[in-house]
C-alpha cells in the first residue's frame, strides 16, 4: 500500500517518520511506496493557537489532493498536535486518513498502562489526547501546561532540543511517575524524540509516534485492513 504523510509539522518529526517507516519496512524485507507533502509548521501554530479547525482541514486537504495526484492509498498526520482538526478533515479528505491518536488508547491498554503522563502541545495536555482515552487514565501537570507547552512548540519549530530544554522535559517526566502516579510518560507530540532520543530518564518511555508508525507499516505490508483503522468521508 502507498502511504502518503503530510510532513513539515515540524521537519524533525517527519524525518523520523521516514527513518522509522524505512526500517520498519527493511525488516520485513518489503519495499517501502511512500509520498510526502510540506505543510507550513508556522501556519499550523496559528491556527492551533485560535482553534481554527475548518481553517487547518482546507490546509489539510490541499495537501492530501496532492497525495492523492502521487497515488497514495492514504494519508496520515505526521503531528499529534496537528490532528486537533482531525474531524474536521476527514469530510474534505480525497484519501482515507490513518489517526496518530486513535491506535494509542488499546496500546497502552496492551501493555498494561493503566495511568500515562502526557508530554506535547497544549491542546495535546489540556484535552489529554482530545478525550480519546477511556480505557487510560492520563495526567498532566496542570500548572504547567501552558509552560510546556511552549517550550515544546519552539524545539518543534527549531528541529534541536538544547540541553536546558532537555532537562525541563524530563524532569516533568519524572515528576508526572512520583506525584501523580504515571506508570509510563507518553511522548504526545512527534518532536519530543529530540529530547528522549539516546536518555536513560529512569521511567517508562512511550513515543506514540512509534505505535502510529506501527500502523502504518502494517498497511504498508498489507497486515493491516484499511477500512478497519481509517477514518473516510
Amino acid at each position: 500500500m502507498h502511504i502518503g504523510l503530510i510532513g513539515g509539522i515540524g521537519v524533525a518529526a517527519t524525518v523520523v517518520y521516514y527513518q522509522r517507516l524505512t526500517a520498519a519496512m527493511a525488516v520485513r524485507n518489503l519495499p517501502l511506496q511512500l509520498t510526502i507533502v510540506h505543510a507550513d509548521v508556522q501556519e499550523l501554530i496559528r491556527n492551533n493557537l485560535a482553534d481554527n479547525r475548518a481553517a487547518q482541514a482546507e490546509v489539510y486537504a490541499g495537501l492530501i489532493d496532492q497525495l492523492h495526484g502521487a497515488g497514495a492509498d492514504c494519508a496520515a498526520i505526521t503531528s499529534l498536535g496537528g490532528h486537533f482538526c482531525f474531524d474536521e478533515t476527514v469530510p474534505l479528505s480525497s484519501l482515507p486518513l490513518v489517526s496518530a491518536v486513535t491506535p494509542l488508547d488499546s496500546y497502552f491498554t496492551s501493555q498494561g498502562l493503566k495511568t500515562v503522563g502526557l508530554l506535547g502541545t497544549r491542546v495535546v495536555m489540556r484535552t489529554k489526547v482530545y478525550g480519546q482515552l477511556t480505557q487510560t487514565r492520563a495526567v498532566t501537570l496542570a500548572d504547567e501546561i501552558d509552560s510546556l507547552g511552549q517550550s515544546y512548540v519552539d524545539m518543534a519549530v527549531a528541529g534541536t532540543c538544547p540541553p536546558q530544554l532537555r532537562d525541563t522535559f524530563l524532569d516533568a517526566g519524572q515528576r508526572m511517575v512520583e506525584t501523580l502516579g504515571a506508570d509510563a510518560i507518553v511522548l504526545a507530540g512527534t518532536d519530543l524524540n529530540l529530547a528522549f532520543d539516546g536518555q536513560d530518564p529512569g521511567y517508562r518511555v512511550v513515543d506514540a509516534l512509534d505505535v502510529h508508525v506501527d500502523l502504518l507499516a502494517q498497511l504498508a505490508a498489507g497486515d493491516a485492513d484499511l477500512d478497519e483503522v481509517s477514518a473516510k468521508r
